[in-house]
């Protein structure tokens, strides 16, 4: 069960789970559990990770179409 579309979100804009790492300054496991779905970050790391990539949060949580169909 996919909890986020950060993989997505990355894929989408060419970015590399390593840079996002850096740039966040948490260690790549970490980051790799986000964007396999393994853990969830809290809203404030949502939020971080939503800025870093220039995205609206919601983006993160599920896709345009989702969000439209409701």
């Amino acid at each position: 069960m996919k909890l986020n579309r950060i993989k997505a979100v990355l894929e989408e804009k060419g970015i590399s789970q390593t840079w996002l790492s850096k740039k966040m300054g948490k260690s790549f496991s970490t980051v790799n559990a986000y964007v396999c779905n393994r853990t969830q970050p809290n809203l404030t790391t949502l939020l971080e990770i939503a800025q870093i990539l220039s995205v609206d949060m919601k983006e993160l949580i599920s896709d345009e179409k989702e969000r439209s169909a409701k």
